[in-house]
Protein backbone atom coordinates (compact mmCIF):
# COMPACT_ATOMS: atom_id res chain seq x y z
CA UNK A 1 0.00 0.00 0.00
CA UNK A 2 1.42 3.73 -1.11
CA UNK A 3 0.17 6.33 0.94
CA UNK A 4 -1.31 9.22 -0.69
CA UNK A 5 1.12 12.29 -0.55
CA UNK A 6 0.21 15.10 1.47
CA UNK A 7 1.41 18.75 2.92
CA UNK A 8 1.16 20.35 6.11
CA UNK A 9 -1.21 23.53 5.18
CA UNK A 10 -3.47 23.61 8.09
CA UNK A 11 -2.12 20.97 9.91
CA UNK A 12 -1.10 20.79 13.59
CA UNK A 13 2.05 19.50 14.67
CA UNK A 14 3.77 18.64 17.37
CA UNK A 15 8.15 18.96 17.15
CA UNK A 16 10.20 18.16 20.23
CA UNK A 17 13.41 19.39 20.41
CA UNK A 18 12.09 22.28 18.63
CA UNK A 19 14.61 25.16 20.13
CA UNK A 20 17.71 24.31 17.63
CA UNK A 21 18.98 22.75 15.03
CA UNK A 22 16.59 20.44 12.75
CA UNK A 23 13.53 21.03 15.26
CA UNK A 24 13.62 25.09 15.32
CA UNK A 25 13.85 24.28 11.46
CA UNK A 26 11.46 22.19 10.68
CA UNK A 27 9.46 24.19 13.24
CA UNK A 28 10.24 27.62 10.79
CA UNK A 29 9.33 25.36 7.76
CA UNK A 30 5.84 24.36 8.92
CA UNK A 31 5.27 27.82 9.75
CA UNK A 32 5.90 28.64 6.30
CA UNK A 33 4.06 26.17 4.56
CA UNK A 34 1.23 27.11 6.19
CA UNK A 35 0.23 24.78 9.49
CA UNK A 36 -2.33 25.47 11.85
CA UNK A 37 -1.10 24.97 15.10
CA UNK A 38 2.70 24.48 16.04
CA UNK A 39 3.17 22.82 19.61
CA UNK A 40 6.85 23.14 20.27
CA UNK A 41 8.88 20.96 23.37
CA UNK A 42 12.40 21.25 24.27
CA UNK A 43 13.92 21.52 27.56
CA UNK A 44 15.47 25.49 27.37
CA UNK A 45 13.13 27.74 27.46
CA UNK A 46 14.53 30.83 26.68
CA UNK A 47 15.81 28.98 23.16
CA UNK A 48 12.53 27.90 23.46
CA UNK A 49 10.90 30.84 23.75
CA UNK A 50 12.80 33.09 21.12
CA UNK A 51 12.25 30.47 18.39
CA UNK A 52 8.37 30.85 18.89
CA UNK A 53 8.48 34.63 19.12
CA UNK A 54 10.13 34.52 15.85
CA UNK A 55 7.87 31.96 14.39
CA UNK A 56 4.87 34.60 15.86
CA UNK A 57 6.16 37.29 14.15
CA UNK A 58 7.05 36.23 10.65
CA UNK A 59 3.57 34.10 10.66
CA UNK A 60 0.74 35.79 13.37
CA UNK A 61 -2.06 33.12 11.95
CA UNK A 62 0.00 30.40 13.16
CA UNK A 63 -0.98 29.37 16.34
CA UNK A 64 2.49 28.76 18.64
CA UNK A 65 2.41 26.84 21.66
CA UNK A 66 5.36 25.79 23.73
CA UNK A 67 6.06 23.21 26.32
CA UNK A 68 9.34 22.96 28.64
CA UNK A 69 9.86 19.81 29.02
CA UNK A 70 12.96 17.61 30.06
CA UNK A 71 12.13 14.60 27.89
CA UNK A 72 14.52 12.19 30.06
CA UNK A 73 11.72 12.42 33.25
CA UNK A 74 9.26 10.05 32.50
CA UNK A 75 6.41 11.92 35.12
CA UNK A 76 7.24 15.15 32.88
CA UNK A 77 6.68 13.48 29.63
CA UNK A 78 3.29 11.37 31.00
CA UNK A 79 2.39 14.78 32.11
CA UNK A 80 2.91 15.90 28.54
CA UNK A 81 1.15 13.18 26.72
CA UNK A 82 -1.85 14.05 28.82
CA UNK A 83 -2.01 17.75 28.31
CA UNK A 84 -1.44 17.18 24.34
CA UNK A 85 -3.77 14.39 24.35
CA UNK A 86 -6.78 16.83 25.93
CA UNK A 87 -5.56 19.71 24.39
CA UNK A 88 -5.76 18.50 20.95
CA UNK A 89 -8.42 16.63 19.18
CA UNK A 90 -6.39 15.78 16.25
CA UNK A 91 -2.60 15.65 15.37
CA UNK A 92 -1.44 15.78 11.99
CA UNK A 93 2.30 15.41 12.33
CA UNK A 94 4.66 14.38 15.53
CA UNK A 95 7.97 15.18 15.08
CA UNK A 96 10.39 13.50 17.42
CA UNK A 97 13.62 14.68 16.82
CA UNK A 98 14.75 15.92 20.41
CA UNK A 99 18.04 13.81 21.22
CA UNK A 100 21.03 13.58 23.35
CA UNK A 101 24.67 12.34 22.78
CA UNK A 102 27.62 11.03 25.43
CA UNK A 103 31.00 11.10 24.53
CA UNK A 104 32.90 8.11 26.04
CA UNK A 105 32.92 3.97 25.90
CA UNK A 106 30.63 1.28 27.65
CA UNK A 107 33.28 0.76 30.38
CA UNK A 108 33.63 4.26 30.76
CA UNK A 109 30.07 4.86 31.46
CA UNK A 110 27.67 4.58 34.32
CA UNK A 111 24.26 2.95 33.84
CA UNK A 112 22.74 6.32 34.49
CA UNK A 113 24.74 8.14 31.76
CA UNK A 114 23.37 4.84 29.37
CA UNK A 115 19.53 5.62 30.42
CA UNK A 116 19.84 8.97 29.88
CA UNK A 117 20.88 9.16 26.21
CA UNK A 118 18.02 5.95 25.95
CA UNK A 119 15.39 7.95 27.97
CA UNK A 120 15.45 10.68 25.57
CA UNK A 121 16.21 8.85 22.23
CA UNK A 122 13.93 6.40 22.45
CA UNK A 123 11.79 5.92 25.13
CA UNK A 124 10.27 9.34 24.80
CA UNK A 125 9.29 9.00 21.26
CA UNK A 126 7.62 5.55 21.80
CA UNK A 127 6.11 7.53 25.16
CA UNK A 128 4.94 10.31 23.06
CA UNK A 129 3.94 7.98 19.84
CA UNK A 130 2.18 5.31 22.22
CA UNK A 131 -0.19 8.56 24.18
CA UNK A 132 -0.44 10.30 20.75
CA UNK A 133 -1.56 7.34 18.36
CA UNK A 134 -5.32 8.26 19.39
CA UNK A 135 -5.11 11.97 18.37
CA UNK A 136 -3.02 10.67 15.11
CA UNK A 137 -5.17 8.41 14.25
CA UNK A 138 -8.24 10.72 14.11
CA UNK A 139 -6.67 13.02 11.88
CA UNK A 140 -6.47 12.47 7.69
CA UNK A 141 -3.51 10.94 6.70
CA UNK A 142 -1.11 11.38 9.92
CA UNK A 143 2.40 11.28 9.77
CA UNK A 144 5.16 10.51 12.54
CA UNK A 145 8.53 11.34 11.66
CA UNK A 146 11.46 9.60 13.83
CA UNK A 147 15.00 11.29 13.40
CA UNK A 148 17.22 8.26 14.31
CA UNK A 149 21.16 9.18 12.67
CA UNK A 150 24.12 7.57 10.63
CA UNK A 151 24.63 5.86 13.81
CA UNK A 152 21.45 4.31 13.57
CA UNK A 153 23.36 2.53 10.51
CA UNK A 154 26.47 1.87 11.63
CA UNK A 155 27.80 1.64 15.07
CA UNK A 156 31.37 2.89 15.64
CA UNK A 157 33.13 2.78 19.15
CA UNK A 158 32.76 5.26 21.67
CA UNK A 159 28.96 5.72 20.45
CA UNK A 160 27.11 2.48 22.51
CA UNK A 161 24.42 4.26 24.16
CA UNK A 162 23.82 6.36 21.08
CA UNK A 163 23.98 3.83 18.97
CA UNK A 164 21.55 1.50 21.24
CA UNK A 165 19.29 4.54 21.17
CA UNK A 166 19.47 5.51 17.39
CA UNK A 167 19.10 1.53 16.45
CA UNK A 168 16.58 1.01 18.69
CA UNK A 169 14.31 4.41 17.43
CA UNK A 170 14.92 2.91 14.11
CA UNK A 171 13.52 -0.17 14.39
CA UNK A 172 10.38 0.56 16.32
CA UNK A 173 9.90 2.99 13.73
CA UNK A 174 10.25 0.69 10.80
CA UNK A 175 7.74 -2.07 12.52
CA UNK A 176 4.95 1.00 13.24
CA UNK A 177 5.02 2.30 9.62
CA UNK A 178 4.12 -0.83 8.87
CA UNK A 179 1.45 -1.52 11.21
CA UNK A 180 -0.25 2.07 10.69
CA UNK A 181 -0.10 1.91 7.20
CA UNK A 182 -3.30 0.10 7.00
CA UNK A 183 -4.66 3.29 9.04
CA UNK A 184 -3.60 6.03 6.32
CA UNK A 185 -0.20 6.72 9.08
CA UNK A 186 2.73 7.13 7.99
CA UNK A 187 6.21 6.58 9.45
CA UNK A 188 9.79 8.44 7.74
CA UNK A 189 13.20 7.29 9.81
CA UNK A 190 15.60 9.63 9.40
CA UNK A 191 19.29 9.65 9.73
CA UNK A 192 20.98 12.34 9.42
CA UNK A 193 24.86 12.88 8.83
CA UNK A 194 26.99 15.76 9.81
CA UNK A 195 24.28 18.25 10.34
CA UNK A 196 25.52 22.18 11.62
CA UNK A 197 23.07 21.67 15.32
CA UNK A 198 23.93 21.33 18.99
CA UNK A 199 24.20 17.97 19.96
CA UNK A 200 27.79 17.52 19.96
CA UNK A 201 28.19 20.86 21.95
CA UNK A 202 25.64 19.75 24.89
CA UNK A 203 26.99 16.56 24.47
CA UNK A 204 27.59 14.77 28.15
CA UNK A 205 30.65 12.70 28.76
CA UNK A 206 31.02 10.06 30.87
CA UNK A 207 33.11 10.52 34.05
CA UNK A 208 36.09 9.06 33.23
CA UNK A 209 36.64 10.07 30.16
CA UNK A 210 39.65 12.33 29.35
CA UNK A 211 39.22 15.85 28.97
CA UNK A 212 41.40 16.03 26.30
CA UNK A 213 39.31 13.34 24.57
CA UNK A 214 36.24 15.52 24.40
CA UNK A 215 38.37 18.60 23.32
CA UNK A 216 39.26 16.01 20.55
CA UNK A 217 35.54 14.88 19.26
CA UNK A 218 34.50 18.42 19.44
CA UNK A 219 36.91 19.78 17.25
CA UNK A 220 35.96 16.45 15.01
CA UNK A 221 32.37 17.38 15.46
CA UNK A 222 33.27 21.06 14.51
CA UNK A 223 34.90 19.71 11.15
CA UNK A 224 32.27 17.32 10.02
CA UNK A 225 29.31 18.55 11.22
CA UNK A 226 28.06 20.91 8.38
CA UNK A 227 25.08 20.60 6.66
CA UNK A 228 22.95 23.61 7.30
CA UNK A 229 19.76 22.18 9.93
CA UNK A 230 17.55 24.48 7.35
CA UNK A 231 18.52 22.52 4.18
CA UNK A 232 17.97 19.09 6.36
CA UNK A 233 14.71 20.25 7.58
CA UNK A 234 13.37 20.71 3.57
CA UNK A 235 14.64 17.71 2.68
CA UNK A 236 13.17 15.57 6.21
CA UNK A 237 9.68 17.16 5.57
CA UNK A 238 9.67 16.58 1.98
CA UNK A 239 10.35 13.09 2.26
CA UNK A 240 7.20 13.36 4.83
CA UNK A 241 5.09 14.82 2.12
CA UNK A 242 6.46 12.02 -0.21
CA UNK A 243 5.28 9.82 2.59
CA UNK A 244 8.77 8.01 2.22
CA UNK A 245 9.55 5.52 5.05
CA UNK A 246 13.03 6.40 5.57
CA UNK A 247 15.45 9.33 4.38
CA UNK A 248 19.09 9.51 4.80
CA UNK A 249 19.92 13.22 4.86
CA UNK A 250 23.55 14.32 3.30
CA UNK A 251 26.32 13.09 1.02
CA UNK A 252 28.30 11.90 3.69
CA UNK A 253 25.68 9.68 5.21
CA UNK A 254 24.78 8.24 1.80
CA UNK A 255 28.05 7.24 1.36
CA UNK A 256 28.78 5.80 4.67
CA UNK A 257 25.56 3.48 4.66
CA UNK A 258 26.39 1.82 1.69
CA UNK A 259 29.85 0.81 3.48
CA UNK A 260 28.51 -2.53 5.47
CA UNK A 261 26.95 -4.09 2.08
CA UNK A 262 30.34 -3.19 -0.41
CA UNK A 263 32.97 -4.33 2.54
CA UNK A 264 30.72 -6.08 5.75
CA UNK A 265 33.86 -7.83 6.80
CA UNK A 266 36.18 -4.49 7.13
CA UNK A 267 32.91 -2.66 8.98
CA UNK A 268 34.66 -2.95 12.60
CA UNK A 269 38.23 -1.91 11.19
CA UNK A 270 37.12 1.15 9.47
CA UNK A 271 34.80 1.68 12.20
CA UNK A 272 37.79 1.85 14.52
CA UNK A 273 40.25 3.93 12.35
CA UNK A 274 37.42 6.12 12.06
CA UNK A 275 36.75 6.65 15.77
CA UNK A 276 40.80 7.43 16.55
CA UNK A 277 40.94 10.53 13.95
CA UNK A 278 38.16 11.48 15.84
CA UNK A 279 39.72 11.22 18.80
CA UNK A 280 42.58 13.38 17.53
CA UNK A 281 40.37 16.21 16.30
Amino acid sequence: MRLPRRDFVGATAVVTGAASGMGEAMAHELATEGADVLVLVDWHAERLGLVATAIRDRAPDVKVDTHVVDLGNRADLDALVADLGRAHDHIDLLVNNAGVALFGRFAQMTIADFEWVTDINLRAPIVLTHGLLPNLLRADGAHVINTSSLFGLIAPPGQSAYCASKFGLRGFSESLGAELEDDGVGVTTVHPGGIRTRIATSARAAASVAAGDVESSLAFADKTLRMPPERAARIILDAARRRKSRVVVGLDAKAVEKLPRLVPSQMRRLLRIGSKRSLRG
